[in-house]
């Protein structure tokens, strides 16, 4: 038997003193009441309601079973009722995992105010590169690169894989600024060495594809660390537009070759958030990859003209 749709007849029968009146409030037959009130006390083993043609009572086991199964139900309801309001309301506690260089240009300066537009939200921020298992790791949202092929997960794009080859106006004025893709095999390039990439950036321009195998003194998994080292002038490097916005505006780096497109791999390098397919986004879940996607739409309509080095003669 179901036992706990018993327990509610069996409350709902006491609570309304009769067989008669719980069939009446529920819309269902006295026969049908009483055969569940009977497969209920079968199941306990324990007679719970003393019965008359006129009137019923409630035996001893019968009271304590009561009370408790009150107490048990309305917890229950209570359970769901919380359940229900942590989906419809913005509250409670909210895991993300970061792409590390994302989160530092972008995401974390932005927080306070997502988590002042929701103050009964707390958020657990872990930063990594790699794609981990987002269930397994009780992750709410991601925010990675490249499109997701599992068809467990949803993905959002966030913004473009627009590339900047960019440097810092230093590392011009001693090495010089590169007029096409070709001067970049005389000059330091620093590399990104993450699945997909490799040492050669691919220009196009029109019908033009120029492919330039590029080297350099550094090489690394990070592009926060790449930035880093452009911005004290070690070399030039190739990177996501959003990570450079805050660079440009202060003239700490210059772009060059603005006029190619040029991407440093045929794999997908836009930006997305992620989350697990389920039988629904929570709503704080909603909210934050609401707060990702207007964070980066509004920088991608408000994006400043990248700053140009000048050619040199």
């Amino acid at each position: 038997m179901d036992e706990l749709s018993g327990m509610r007849v069996f409350v709902h029968v006491v609570e309304q003193g009769s067989f008669s009146a719980a069939a009446r409030e529920t819309d269902s037959s006295i026969s049908s009441i009483a055969r569940r009130v009977k497969a209920l006390e079968n199941h306990l083993g324990a007679r719970l309601l003393n019965k008359t043609t006129r009137q019923q009572g409630l035996t001893e086991a019968g009271r304590v079973f009561f009370d408790r199964a009150k107490a048990i139900l309305q917890d229950l309801d209570r359970a769901k009722r919380d359940v229900a309001s942590f989906q419809s309301a913005v509250k409670g506690s909210l895991r993300v995992y970061l792409r590390t260089s994302v989160a530092d240009a972008v995401i974390v300066p932005e927080l306070p105010l997502f988590l002042q537009r929701y103050p009964e939200l707390s958020i657990e921020v872990i930063l990594g590169d790699e794609r981990i298992d987002l269930v397994a790791n009780g992750i709410d949202v991601a925010v990675w690169l490249g499109h997701l092929e599992d068809s467990s997960m949803i993905a959002r794009r966030l913004s473009p894989s627009r590339r900047i080859v960019c440097g810092s106006p230093e590392y011009f004025r001693r090495f010089g600024t590169p007029k096409r893709p070709g001067d970049l095999v005389r000059h330091n390039c620093l590399l990104f060495t993450g699945n997909h990439y490799g040492n050669t950036w691919r220009f196009t321009r029109g019908a033009e594809k120029i492919e330039v195998p590029v080297t350099g003194n550094l090489q690394t998994s990070s592009g926060s660390v790449l930035r880093a080292a452009a911005l004290r002038g070690l070399g030039i490097i190739l990177s996501q537009e959003w990570m450079l916005e805050g660079a440009f505006k202060s003239g700490k780096l210059l772009g060059v070759l603005s006029d190619y497109d040029v991407r440093p791999t045929d794999f997908d390098t836009a930006l997305y958030a992620v989350y697990p397919h389920g039988r629904g986004l929570s709503a704080k879940s909603r909210a934050f990859v609401d707060f990702l996607l207007d964070l980066f739409g509004n920088r991608h309509r408000s994006a400043p003209a990248v700053a140009r080095a000048k050619a040199s003669p």
